[in-house]
């Protein structure tokens, strides 16, 4: 997600994550910051699929009603 540059700031960013551990749960990986600089990461684990879903369409929603706009997004790919 990003927010365009305004006022003479540069844009920023909000990149979210999900990704499997070794101990069968899994990782919501967010990331933010502005464009061309150093972003903060943070992650937060879950101990199943369902649950970090959860979690990454609560802060999505959360980050859209801030002014960020989707720009890229990738689901996971179809297994039939």
């Amino acid at each position: 997600m990003q927010i365009p540059a305004l006022d003479g700031k540069p844009p920023r960013f909000y990149q979210l994550a999900l990704q499997q551990d070794l101990l069968s749960g899994w990782n919501l990986i967010r990331e933010w910051g502005q464009l061309g600089l150093a972003g903060r990461i943070k992650r937060d684990h879950f101990p199943d699929w369902d649950s970090a879903l959860d979690a990454l369409l609560r802060v999505r929603d959360t980050q859209l009603k801030r002014g960020y706009k989707v720009v890229f997004m990738r689901g996971m790919e179809s297994t039939g």
